[in-house]
């Protein structure tokens, strides 16, 4: 961590003066990560600055230096900061960002006002679980097709439950991940859908009526694994994906 100097006071912006100090809880680390994330996934830090000094970063959060050395330490395995000893502790852009770490990813889409993130992990999703499930169609077994089809009934015995259903949903999806044997994109997919489901924009709309489209679609793929029609499946999870999405995106929301 840095000392203030003339030719870095410049470049500092500083985000402390938002919120009142936080008092000491537990977790410290956790709640100071999430906060030094939330302030530069939104801009309130912008890449290039500098990082406030260790000092008045333990005055606003409530904590030590070694929580504020750990903390930092730990946004900089994120790719967000980069520490210079005795220079200071500079913002990355946001190219420079693990984009698929859970912290990220989560103060992305929760602070995602225009939807374009969240447009933009519908468009990830279509072609991964697409591909997945083309692949599924190919190779899976009658027991996996059972348990698929467990899922897929699940859904259709919980249309006035919205949490049931939604698990539900999110079972049948993961299980045609699984059947796809693609360890790699499952996890990747996995992350990104999970993170999504977290955020109010993401389950808006959760209405029966919408439920009910989301069952037909989810028919559609589970009719295709069955037939072993790995184009038809593909198409038929590419589509549910997009108008899934187009149900819950809010109507006033405009991508970047």
């Amino acid at each position: 961590m840095m000392e203030e100097t003339p030719e870095t006071a410049v470049k500092q912006q500083s985000f402390l003066g938002r919120a009142d100090a936080r008092q000491p809880a537990a977790r410290l680390g956790v709640a100071v990560v999430r906060d030094l994330v939330s302030a530069i996934v939104t801009g309130e830090v912008t890449p290039g600055s500098f990082l406030p000094p260790e000092a008045e970063l333990c005055t606003h959060f409530g904590v030590s230096r070694t929580v504020i050395r750990e903390s930092v330490k730990r946004i900089e395995e994120k790719g967000l900061v980069r520490v210079e000893h005795g220079r200071g502790t500079t913002v990355q852009p946001s190219t420079s960002w693990n984009i698929l770490d859970p912290v990220v990813l989560s103060a992305l889409a929760d602070n995602d006002d225009s939807l374009g993130f969240l447009d933009q992990l519908a468009v990830v999703r279509t072609a991964l679980e697409g591909s997945m499930s083309a692949q599924a169609a190919a190779v899976r077994t009658d027991e996996q097709l059972a348990a698929l089809r467990a899922a897929f009934t699940t859904m259709a015995t919980s249309l006035t439950d919205g949490e049931a259903f939604q698990q539900a949903d999110a079972d049948f999806h993961f299980l045609v991940m699984t059947m796809s044997g693609n360890l790699l994109a499952a996890s990747m997919t996995k992350i990104l859908f999970e993170r999504a489901r977290e955020s109010a924009r993401f389950t808006s709309n959760a209405t029966e009526a919408a439920f009910r489209a989301t069952l037909d679609e989810h028919g559609r793929v589970l009719e295709a694994i069955a037939a072993g029609d790995s184009a038809g499946a593909e198409a038929c999870m590419r589509s549910h994906i997009t108008e899934a999405w187009n149900r819950r995106r809010l109507p006033t929301a405009t991508a970047r």
